[in-house]
């Protein structure tokens, strides 16, 4: 029986002079694969049900309610209930929609859903998640879409509906009459159709999905037309900008020249509000100028006594000693350290509120929609019902966007304030106060004897995570389908048990997190837990190559658990000329990493003939992740997650001093610049499964440990603290 035999669909329409459908379908199980080895390692929690599959599974019963509407013009329109963050899903999804209604993908308009609470946990983006969740529910409803149209256009002419096609839009009959999708959408609206046959394309049939496509925006994006929140024109709104503590999480104890500022040009008003004393001016240089001359006496926050180096210590006495057999067992193993990480998107944090005695109205970019409607509700005093939140497409957001810290901090302040404002965090502010990824400590230590790897144990200490964002109550809704043991685990263990797995056979294997309780502003950041986790493995993997005395790809071949994953490696090997001559002080480095079904392979090279300024030169990306919607997409995907990777493995991360991060622009927080960034970047996509994988954490973990390894061989050092080149070069901002 067919997988797709197995599906329940449901479809439904309005009755409007415009078609609209929407299709439910059931969640089949994932059956893992299996592979032979010397001493295999039994399934991982990961390998058995993934992170993407609970997400899947909590939106479940809210699935069919996508909308999807052909207007009387014949053009399409889609509600997307996920955010675009840069990340081309609104491509993605157009090119479903036009697949299946065989439609031009310039007949179809994409549009941001408001927050809609009746989609429980089905409005939340990330975790690799959206293609995998919406690709069968977005082709059942543009499918059950055409079939209406097409059944329209058979009732008219008293044809059967088998025996018309469809091209760009048009219904055709076997006579020559034909019949655009505009001319017919009022039709098919009828209650009084018959029955349907709703089916999909197969792989085989697509003619747009799979095919390299450039982004339905990208004219908009370089063009500026793009509209993102502080664009929005919404009457009356004023710019808004927050005064903040010195530390994380610092509060207001009083503000002592208030008049003075409000006599400042331009200010309209100054509030105190939890995070800070917020100034609402008549432009933003005036409400810049005017939260700079407050002067405040703060509260103490949460971590002001704390710096990098007392919180290197608290983790490292998280992670107990691995060594409880001592010299009784051949072993390689590694303590290793990895800095905060801000997110640091383009876009700074932004929101615009409109906040009356009876209802309240919410514009910002937002991943986790539903979450802060019920918080501003809360906070403004007002019924969940009379909040409405739109959702804008933001400026990036690696994770960044999970939390509404602006939209919530704009609606207490145009309550307090009485009008609509535009509230605008400055860079230092999204720097400094912004989320940031947890520093974790790792314990690794990897046994061995005659030429096989017997155990494996990974112990991980991170600062707490912060997931009060919507992805702990959809887990929670999913935990009674989670294999035993895991279903009782915190947020934070079932979030690292289902996404951080190993991918070779290494014996006995156990990956474990402990978090350590440090209130921070912490959030997911890209690949979450497999960032550090996986990439320090990697580095592990190459140092037992050499202890066995193998070549690092040779080794994972002979460890990898399948056929799909090690044709991924010999891909990037081949294309990338693995084991070329190189110069004095260059080298090549290659990692691996399987996820949300999904794997991938990394080679890069690396001049590190300065140490103190080493620069990826070349890389070669090849990834299996099953079925791809828009390759061009997923090139974009995995090239970010190597700038990510080249980023903060070499120069990127976060210093905290007594309590407060001290980079707090792009000219500190050393993100990779053009200069710092391979000019040479093959990517090979290797088709997989009828299904699609995740993709969007994907990139990282690989070439986290690929950069890592090509550094340790060039430079003939181990690097155990990441980023490797980590000094304050700058002059810190005042507090």
């Amino acid at each position: 029986m067919s997988r797709h035999s197995r599906r329940r669909f449901l479809t439904y329409l309005v009755a409007a002079p415009t078609l609209a459908v929407a299709t439910k379908l059931g969640l089949d199980a994932y059956a893992p694969g299996s592979a032979d080895a010397a001493i295999p390692t039994p399934p991982a929690p990961a390998d058995l049900v993934d992170l993407g599959d609970l997400l899947i599974l909590a939106g479940a019963p809210t699935a069919h309610m996508l909308v999807l509407r052909v207007d009387e013009e014949g053009l399409v329109h889609f509600r997307l209930p996920r955010e675009e963050v840069g990340q081309g899903l609104t491509t993605a999804m157009a090119m479903l929609v036009a697949e299946e209604l065989d439609t031009p993908l310039d007949h179809v308009r994409v549009r941001l859903d408001d927050a809609r609470p009746e989609l429980l946990f089905n409005q939340l983006t990330g975790s690799s998640n959206s293609v995998r969740s919406l690709y069968d529910p977005v082709r059942h409803t543009a499918a059950a879409a055409r079939a209406r149209l097409v059944r329209a256009a058979a009732r008219q002419w008293g044809l059967d509906a088998q025996d018309l096609t469809v091209r760009r839009g048009v219904v055709s009959a076997p006579d020559g009459r034909t019949a655009s999708y505009g001319s017919l959408s009022a039709a098919a609206a009828s209650l009084d159709l018959g029955p349907l046959v709703v089916r999909p394309k197969k792989a085989s049939e697509h003619t747009l999905v799979g095919t390299p496509t450039s982004r339905i925006d990208a004219r908009d994006l370089v063009t500026g037309r793009q509209v993102y929140t502080l664009d929005l024109d919404v009457p009356g709104a004023k710019p808004c900008m927050v005064r903040r503590p010195p530390t994380i999480n610092g509060t207001v104890k009083s503000v002592n020249n208030e008049a003075a500022v409000r006599a400042m040009p331009g200010v309209l008003d100054v509030v105190t509000i939890d995070t800070g004393v917020a100034v609402v001016a008549e432009t933003f240089g005036q409400a810049l100028d005017a939260k700079e001359a407050l002067d405040v006496s703060w509260g103490p926050g949460t971590v002001d006594g704390l710096s990098d180096r007392d919180i290197r210590a608290r983790l490292k006495a998280a992670t107990p000693s691995l060594d409880l057999l001592g010299p009784l067992v051949k072993k390689v193993e590694g303590e290793f350290d990895f800095a905060f990480v801000g997110h640091a998107p383009l876009e700074t944090n932004s929101a615009v509120a409109d906040v009356r005695a009876d209802r309240a109205e919410i514009w910002s970019g937002l991943k986790s929609p539903i979450v802060a409607r019920a918080a501003i509700a809360e906070a403004v005093g007002l019924p969940a019902s009379k909040v409405t939140v739109h959702v804008v497409q933001a400026g990036g957001s690696f994770g960044r966007r999970l939390f509404h810290d602006a939209a919530l901090e704009a609606a207490v302040v145009s309550k307090k304030s009485g009008r609509p404002i535009r509230l605008m965090w400055s860079r230092i502010d999204d720097t400094r106060h912004g989320r940031m990824r947890p520093a974790t400590h790792h314990r690794i230590r990897a046994t061995y004897a005659a030429g096989q790897v017997l155990s494996f144990q990974h112990r991980v200490a991170a600062v707490e995570t912060d997931f009060r964002h919507g992805l702990g109550d959809a887990l929670t809704a999913a935990a009674a389908s989670l294999p035993s043991g895991i279903g009782n685990a915190t947020f934070a263990q079932t979030l690292f048990l289902t996404t951080v797995k190993s991918p070779y056979h290494f014996g006995i294997t156990t990956q474990t997190l402990t978090e350590v309780p440090i209130r921070m502003h912490t959030g997911s950041w890209r690949s979450v837990y497999s960032a550090n986790t996986r990439g320090a493995e990697e580095i592990i993997v190459d140092e037992l190559a050499a202890r066995l005395g193998k070549d690092p790809v040779t080794f994972r071949r002979e460890f990898l658990r399948t056929a799909r994953q090690r044709a991924v490696l010999d891909k990037v090997a081949e294309e990338g000329q693995w084991g070329r001559a190189l110069p004095d002080g260059w080298a090549q480095g290659v990692g691996f990493h399987d996820e949300y079904k999904s794997c991938t392979a990394c080679l890069v090279e690396i001049d590190a003939t300065d140490p103190k300024k080493p620069r990826v030169t070349r890389a070669v990306i090849a990834a299996d992740v099953g079925r791809v919607v828009n390759p061009r997409g997923l090139e974009a995907q995995l090239l970010g997650g190597l700038t990510d990777a080249i980023s903060t493995t070499l120069r990127a991360g976060l210093h905290i001093d007594k309590g407060l991060p001290l980079e707090g622009s792009y000219s500190q927080f050393h993100y990779a610049r053009q200069k710092d960034s391979p000019q040479d970047v093959r990517i090979h996509v290797i088709e997989g499964a009828d299904e699609p994988g995740g993709a969007g954490e994907l990139g990282v973990p690989a070439a986290v440990g690929a950069v890592a390894n090509a550094y340790a061989r060039a430079t003939g050092t181990r690097p155990r603290s990441f980023p490797v080149t980590f000094d304050v070069d700058f002059t810190p901002f005042p507090r």
